[in-house]
């Protein structure tokens, strides 16, 4: 046998070493799907799903079985609490992974209904992209609106208005340029970078992975080929050097006897070793001796890498502390001046004390004031409202009992957001944007 028929070695270093660089090279995106109900957020993910290759046999079965129309219900794939197939909607947030040669895809599918806007709020959180569909029978409706306005709010660099049902109009042109134009109009009044509008059928596939013949008016791309080209790179902050220390690794066995390391995920900026820094809230400087992956030392950190850092002094650094740099550090403040989504049934009101997590520190707070309460619908700004109900949105002032190291929302989506904590029962009440003042 030549070298040339020999079997390859996958445990190979060289093979292994291939592997990892493969898999760092391609991107991954984060999507969140959004919409009013019956939208098809459900379907389309399934469709995506299955038109990529990503759904084995035996799930495809499974979900044909307890399909219960005349066709194969795909949003079965996402749906799989028992209340949301016998209502057909989707309660929680589902995530579903899958590959194409070019990227891998994190999807976040979340409710369209009313009643569950925080649970859409918790899926666009991290999201690098969000899919707000539109039935084209319907267009734009209040939660279309109130979806898009959450993105906006959220920073989600990317926007794509997925116009669905198309085969319900009779691929109208004319149906898909009013709704087009109307969300575009509505956009003008959020700040969204980028804005791309698709007219597709996620229950028959048309323009989801491969292009549609039903609309040959229609001159961009499908769906996916959108998701596979859009430039994401650039969105993440590398200037603002932001590591909040989440655990401090001590060993202390005979192999790692000196061994001193604060772990984190790296929240803006790159670290390497030999960068001056500074921790707070101390104050104190030092320098990075080296930087610890999970496969050994690395040259470089970025977000949203986890890693070790290796400082050179023996500093008290603990869970909580930021590392940054001297001279770009993080506000210092025991004030919060922010948008708050509230996800509480009890409603928010002025003198409430709550919890505030922000990154990896966890410190006590007083709502001191509730400025105003926003109409998504209008975006107007409601002076005389007492308090903030289930789903709502406010501009809200906090006095922390400790300095937090912040910075704004759409400089820095890490450092600029926190929740708000219930002490008395643990649970998630508010999730909260700092905006500067106006």
């Amino acid at each position: 046998m030549t070298s040339a028929e020999a079997p390859i070695d996958v445990h190979s270093a060289a093979a292994e070493a291939a592997a990892e660089i493969a898999h760092a090279r391609k991107d991954i995106l984060r999507i969140a799907t959004a919409g009013s109900v019956d939208d098809g957020k459900s379907t389309l993910i399934g469709r995506l799903l299955y038109d990529s290759k990503a759904v084995f046999e035996d799930q495809y079965a499974a979900i044909e079985r307890a399909s219960r129309g005349d066709y194969v219900d795909l949003a079965l794939l996402t749906d799989g609490l028992r209340a949301e197939r016998e209502q057909g909607i989707t309660i929680d947030v589902a995530y579903r992974y899958f590959s194409t040669p070019r990227r891998t895809f994190i999807l976040a599918d979340t409710p369209g209904h009313v009643q569950y806007t925080r649970n859409m709020v918790t899926g666009a959180s991290t999201a690098d992209l969000a899919i707000v569909l539109v039935d084209a029978r319907k267009g734009m409706v209040e939660q279309s609106r109130r979806h898009a306005f959450l993105a906006s709010l959220l920073r989600v660099p990317h926007l794509v208005v997925a116009v669905n049902k198309m085969d319900l109009v009779d691929w109208s042109e004319d149906v898909f340029e009013g709704i087009r134009d109307e969300f575009t109009a509505f956009a003008t009044k959020l700040e969204v970078p980028d804005l791309t509008v698709v007219p597709i059928s996620a229950l028959q596939g048309d323009n989801v992975v491969t292009r549609s013949t039903n609309m040959p008016w229609y001159e961009g791309t499908s769906l996916l080929h959108h998701l596979e080209h859009v430039h994401v790179a650039s969105d993440r902050n590398l200037v603002d050097t932001r590591f909040p220390v989440q655990y401090v690794i001590r060993p202390q066995s005979d192999a790692f006897h000196d061994y001193r390391g604060y772990a984190g995920r790296v929240g803006a900026g790159v670290l390497r070793p030999g960068d001056e820094v500074q921790v707070l809230p101390s104050g104190l400087t030092t320098t990075i001796t080296a930087i610890d992956g999970p496969n050994g030392p690395v040259e470089a950190a970025f977000p949203p890498m986890s890693v070790t850092v290796r400082l050179a002094d023996d500093l008290d650094v603990s869970r909580g502390d930021m590392i940054c740099r001297p001279h770009n550090a993080p506000q210092v403040t025991q004030d919060l001046d922010a948008l708050v989504c509230w996800m509480a049934d009890a409603p928010l009101t002025p003198r409430m004390r709550l919890a505030v997590k922000h990154t990896t520190r966890t410190v006590r707070a007083m709502v001191k004031e509730l400025q105003y309460r926003l109409d998504v619908n209008t975006l107007h700004r409601e002076t005389d409202a007492t308090g903030l109900g289930l789903n709502d949105i406010g501009r809200v002032r906090l006095r922390t009992t400790q300095p937090l190291f912040v910075d704004d929302y759409h400089r820095n989506r890490v450092t600029g957001r926190f929740i708000l904590i219930d002490e008395a029962t643990n649970a998630t009440v508010g999730a909260g944007m700092l905006t500067p003042a106006g």
